[in-house]
């Protein structure tokens, strides 16, 4: 099963955006879903600054600040071959 990452914070709307975008489409897809938050971490402070939310699919950056949900399904499609 893949798995997607969500780099966010609290208090960031486009980051609670992604998070709500991603519940509705684990029910047309199946994939599990981590929530790490920034700020918990003075290195992923570092690494993502103001640059979030971050989407990763499989370790692999796939969106930042904005979801498609199309694009998403077809990412994690050719995830999952």
């Amino acid at each position: 099963m893949p798995k997607v990452t969500v780099y966010s914070r609290p208090g960031c709307c486009l980051c609670d955006e992604v998070k709500q975008e991603l519940q509705r489409l684990r029910q047309r897809a199946d994939f599990e879903l981590e929530e790490i938050n920034v700020d918990d971490s003075a290195e992923l402070q570092r690494l993502y600054s103001d640059q979030v939310p971050v989407v990763m699919i499989d370790g692999r950056k796939a969106f930042k600040y904005r979801l498609d949900p199309q694009e998403f399904l077809r990412k994690l499609a050719a995830r999952s071959l």
